[in-house]
């Protein structure tokens, strides 16, 4: 191996990437699995040590998730309904092992269109917070994650939390996979979906994204447009038209061909729609 830090402290941290380029590590998930079989020569800044970038903090207007915040975090958090879709998702990532590893920021900055924490993210509106040492910054991760292993991120900027706004009503979200088995699986498809509701439950908001059918995951706004106003309870999965996931660009590989994922997306969103119709 090349260069190996690791800070306790943000500041620290911070003057590393000023200083010279490294490859960051938190929970190793995705970067031991793409080193088999080579030896490891990165130059390496590992952030395990610094406790601020880790757990989940509710504040007066917003929820922040530490950068290095595991999935097992996630799953066994204290959290409202609004989260459902990110701890159904935390618990099918890969497996139990790979769960108390593998961080929330790390999933995300690995940019891979399989990535499960993409779609609930996606509809819970979550901002990434990123801190350098000349100054901190936020970007919607709409605009974060920019393609296939893209993203928005600078070479001397380190992902210090992700952050999800309170929203102004109640809201439930849910998530769901397919693939060729439960665990430890790349995903053929996912998508999640948020829905926020009025006293008479009532939708005043939707979010839905589909992953694992695109370079990055993607919202669904049409479809969304038509949720909104609707009452649970009134068939939502009906409102599903094919046109909803024209945009969507499914790729052939070895996990299944393009057109059974799109099939299988508009099969998901409309299984996901019933699943939040009964949360709600």
């Amino acid at each position: 191996m090349g260069l190996y830090l690791r800070p306790d402290t943000l500041p620290e941290a911070l003057e590393a990437l000023a200083r010279e380029p490294l490859t960051v590590l938190a929970g190793g998930t995705d970067f031991y699995p793409a080193r088999v079989g080579r030896a490891l020569d990165d130059d390496v800044l590992d952030i395990t040590a610094i406790e601020e970038l880790r757990g989940i903090r509710e504040l007066d207007d917003h929820w922040l998730i530490g950068a290095t915040t595991t999935w097992t975090d996630i799953a066994t958090a204290d959290l409202p309904p609004l989260f459902r879709g990110l701890q159904q998702a935390a618990r099918e990532i890969g497996g139990a092992q790979v769960q108390n590893a593998g961080t929330v920021a790390g999933n995300l900055c690995n940019a891979s269109p399989a990535a499960d924490g993409m779609p609930p993210l996606l509809c819970l509106d979550a901002t990434v917070d990123l801190a350098a040492r000349t100054g901190a910054t936020q970007l919607p991760l709409s605009e974060f994650v920019q393609g296939n292993r893209q993203t928005g991120r600078r070479a001397d900027q380190l992902v210090t939390g992700i952050r999800i706004a309170k929203p102004a009503h109640r809201g439930v979200s849910a998530f769901r996979k397919l693939g060729a088995r439960r665990y430890l699986v790349i995903s053929i498809v996912m998508v999640a979906g948020t829905l926020e509701l009025d006293a008479e439950g009532r939708i005043v908001a939707a979010r839905l994204a589909v992953g694992a059918c695109s370079a990055v995951a993607r919202r669904l706004p049409e479809l969304e447009g038509r949720l909104v106003g609707r009452p649970c309870g009134s068939g939502l999965s009906a409102l599903v038209e094919a046109n909803d996931l024209a945009a969507l660009t499914p790729i052939d590989d070895a996990r299944g061909s393009g057109t059974y994922r799109r099939d299988a997306a508009a099969t998901l969103v409309r299984r996901l729609l019933a699943d939040l119709e009964a949360m709600a």
